[in-house]
């Protein structure tokens, strides 16, 4: 079977605070879990992110805490970057976007754009503190939103209903340096006229189509995706600064352009790239592999938010550049809700990554089964912490944990952990095993389709399967009576166990890893799972808990917390 190669990227946070449970179940779990099931299936697959580190979200909080933005940068990478691997997610490489090849690599591609007459210069009037003497990049500008009317609108995007903005559209603008009204004055920007692209973009969302060939499936991509790049192309392009008035962020590459920056969207994108280089120069590869070849996927895994500048902006800025990989597919998800309620930083309505990993220590895969289970794939879902003690306590310990439980414990205790033969089977058995051999499909289809609440379903019935046979058939009753049917059962449940062992990595790394060794395998790919993967006669360790239960004072704490 031919291998297949993946460049898979999660939107790179900002570096201004730390991850919150609404970036997880947004942009980062699915894609891990996609990229352990398409390393299990032994393709080739590099997985970028890495911090965004520029934009006028980093000087506002530096601003805001006093510090420089370098501090606030230094300090938000090292937080996140340690507790996206605490969580387990497996990027290839966490990148920064203030590193020197980051900038040498989006100065060159700005500058690939320019020189090729793909960017008009504009004088245009420009939102201004006078106070400060500054002009006011987009995330210095709040408003009331002229779609929702929400008095908390950036000039670039409202937070409460999604929509993207520019600071001329918000109404009663306001400075957030000074809180002064701003006046407008004069400058000029490098633009990037979107309108020029509207046809061949619109030919390959909506029809797959690129350069008159087939590029992807449209109906493989989510319909909220399609329907949010329909809206933005019919409603007319217009162009677009791409480059801005701050200290902070990649300079702009050309005399007479002191105390301009490129724009962080721009930017943000680029450090896709710049992260696949260091990787690939890291470990030996060829970076334009995974860019520049038609026989590599690139797919972005986003937020909602997001989808614009994936499926717009950063296309175009790719396609203008040559020979670079437009995306296959952009699963972006909705948002999710906490308790109710939107997630806000400002209210510190969030459940914080860093704060969960210290406070439920060797429970991470709780946190991942539930996230995955509730995941905003087609529409807003909500997190409650009621809902996740009952999956934690009602499905993982009850269901998977109780089934593993028996089977080793049963095991060590009848034959001092070696695993019997199989004898006779009978119908029963026959049917368990051919149900057994079909869930890698069942699992794995679901997962190309972006249906990772399907997969996980179909995995927790796997389980459940386990769970049943072997309260139909009682081996503990048939132990004195009836050894050679007993050895058949148990040998049956330790082959589903050992798929189980499979099946859960790209959900539950961290229990399919403590599964791995107390059955003592190594090695197996996403295929095995199918067959049967222990032997009789070779021995399995004892009896460890894979999931703890969650206690309601437990819970209680958590939800006090957060009304705090």
């Amino acid at each position: 079977m031919n291998k297949k190669r993946f460049t898979v990227t999660s939107a790179l946070p900002y570096a201004n605070g730390p991850l919150h449970i609404g970036h997880i179940a947004g942009a980062y779990l699915p894609a891990d879990i996609f990229v352990r099931y398409q390393k299990l299936k032994g393709n080739d697959v590099v997985f970028i992110c890495g911090s965004d580190e520029h934009g006028a979200a980093i000087t506002l909080r530096a601003k805001k805490d006093g510090v420089t933005a370098k501090e606030i940068v230094d300090k938000y990478h090292k937080i996140n970057k340690q507790a996206f691997k605490d969580f387990g997610i497996s990027f290839s490489i966490y990148h920064r976007t203030s590193s020197d090849l980051h900038h040498e690599t989006a100065k060159e591609i700005f500058i690939n754009l320019k020189n090729n007459n793909r960017l008009t210069k504009k004088v245009s009037q420009q939102f201004y503190d006078e106070e400060n003497k500054q002009f006011l990049a987009d995330r210095y500008i709040t408003g009331i939103c002229p779609k929702c009317g929400h008095d908390h609108a950036y000039g670039d995007q409202c937070e409460k209903c999604g929509s993207t903005l520019s600071p001329d559209e918000l109404i009663n603008p306001k400075s957030t340096l000074s809180g002064n009204s701003p006046i407008k004055k004069e400058t000029s920007h490098w633009y990037l006229p979107m309108q020029d692209h509207e046809n061949w973009l619109k030919d390959w969302i909506e029809n797959g189509l690129l350069d008159g060939e087939n590029h992807h499936d449209p109906k493989n991509w989510k319909n909220q995706v399609l329907g949010q790049c329909k809206s933005w192309i019919d409603g007319g392009l217009k162009e677009r600064a791409m480059t801005r008035d701050l200290d902070w962020g990649v300079e702009v590459p050309l005399e007479g352009e002191e105390g301009k920056v490129l724009y962080v969207w721009m930017d943000a994108p680029i450090g896709y790239i710049s992260a696949t280089k260091k990787w690939a120069k890291d470990n030996d590869k060829n970076w334009e592999d995974y860019w520049k070849n038609d026989s590599s996927e690139l797919i972005h895994f986003i937020g909602k938010d997001n989808i614009v500048f994936h499926c717009i902006i950063f296309p175009i800025i790719l396609k203008l550049n040559k020979n670079f990989n437009l995306p296959t597919n952009v699963p972006a998800n909705e948002f999710l809700n906490l308790e109710g309620e939107k997630l806000s930083t400002s209210r510190n309505w969030a459940i914080w990554l860093h704060e969960y990993l210290e406070e439920f220590k060797g429970q991470e895969d709780s946190l991942r089964y539930s996230l995955c289970a509730t995941a905003p794939e087609s529409k807003d879902t909500d997190f409650t912490w009621s809902d996740f003690q009952a999956r934690n306590n009602n499905e993982l310990v009850a269901i998977y944990g109780n089934f593993i439980n028996r089977v080793v414990v049963l095991t060590n205790k009848y034959w001092d952990g070696v695993i019997p033969e199989q004898c006779a089977l009978n119908e029963y058995d026959k049917e368990v095993l051919e149900s057994l051999s079909k869930y890698p499909q069942l699992i794995g289809s679901s997962i190309e389709k972006y249906r990772f609440r399907e997969a996980l379903h179909e995995l927790m019935n796997l389980a459940r399967l386990g769970n049943k046979y072997l309260a139909d058939t009682e081996p503990w009753k048939l132990k004195k009576t009836d050894e050679n049917r007993t050895k058949t059962i148990m040998n049956i449940a330790l082959q589903v166990a050992a798929s189980l062992s499979i099946l859960s990595e790209p959900f539950l790394p961290f229990s399919s890893n403590t599964l791995k060794e107390m059955l003592n395998i190594s090695d197996l790919c996403w295929e095995d799972a199918r067959k049967q993967n222990l032997h009789a006669g070779t021995s399995i360790d004892k009896a460890n808990l894979l999931f703890a239960k969650i206690e309601d004072e437990t819970i209680e704490k958590q939800i006090l917390k957060l009304k705090s």
